[in-house]
């Protein structure tokens, strides 16, 4: 394992952008390591292990800043939600991994190019839904995100990416309080993001390498991301997430075309 600075400062650009809108370290992380030719069994695992650490922290600040708080006994809303997105992405991201990997290996190509399409669309959805003056108040729909969750998931397993714009704009979607949003993502992606380790780990000791040499410039760059962010989520008002994350969706689907068609 190796100290890169530029991957550390990657790394920070984007987990910061992941903590504040709930999307953005593996989707727009991924096809750039990809590009300075680092192979997806170098970056996924490695991902994962970033932001199982780094969600946890998210987390924890999260509830400390109120923008979102847990509660184990009684459950609340936050917290049953972030349990459902977790055990839907949990199954996801281990079934994605062992076909992805160990039994169908998926061609790079393809999974890129299937979640540039998928965040696009999504990006999309949401501007639509602002111009028709969706209703911030809608009660929350806890099947709708079934479907989200493990879809995210199994972007996750896959490429490393592609799970925080699938659920971010899900729980919107459901009528989920946008900085409420970015914060469950962030307790649920911990959690999905451990399993996968987990899972990584199961099929190395069955003859699948993989390489932690990104690791520790990863790491550094989203702990330290992972402590700031959350407090710009609690001073920065709700209009501001409200355009900022579809927006953000759009571009980075945008990104991730422009990289495949280009290169």
């Amino acid at each position: 394992m190796e100290f890169f600075l530029f991957i550390v400062l990657l790394a920070f650009l984007f987990e910061s952008l992941d903590s504040i809108a709930g999307m953005g370290f593996g989707t727009a992380l991924s096809p750039l390591l990809l590009l300075l030719g680092y192979t997806p069994l170098q970056i996924v695992p490695t991902i994962l292990i970033s932001q199982a650490i780094s969600g946890l922290i998210n987390t924890l600040f999260n509830h400390e800043f109120k923008n979102v708080r847990y509660s184990f006994r009684p459950l609340n809303d936050a917290t049953k939600l972030g349990l459902i997105m977790a055990l839907c992405g949990c199954l996801a991201i281990f079934a994605s991994i062992i076909l992805g990997y160990f039994t169908i290996k998926f061609p790079d190509t393809v999974i890129k190019t299937y979640v540039a399409i998928l965040v696009f669309l999504m990006g999309v959805s949401g501007i639509i839904r602002i111009k028709m003056g969706a209703n911030e108040k809608v009660k929350p729909h806890p099947k709708l995100l079934i479907g989200f969750s493990a879809l995210a998931g199994f972007n996750k397993g896959i490429g490393g990416g592609g799970y925080g714009p699938v659920i971010t704009m899900g729980e919107i979607f459901s009528g989920i309080y946008e900085k409420s949003a970015t914060a469950i993502v962030s307790f649920a992606e911990s959690i999905v993001s451990f399993v996968g380790i987990l899972t990584f780990f199961f099929i190395s000791f069955v003859g699948v390498e993989i390489d932690l040499v990104l690791l520790p410039s990863l790491f550094t760059g989203g702990f330290f991301a992972a402590l700031s962010a959350p407090y710009l989520v609690r001073v920065l008002p709700n209009k501001i997430w409200k355009y900022f994350i579809p927006s953000y969706a759009f571009g980075i689907g945008i990104f991730l075309l422009l990289k495949i068609i280009i290169f």
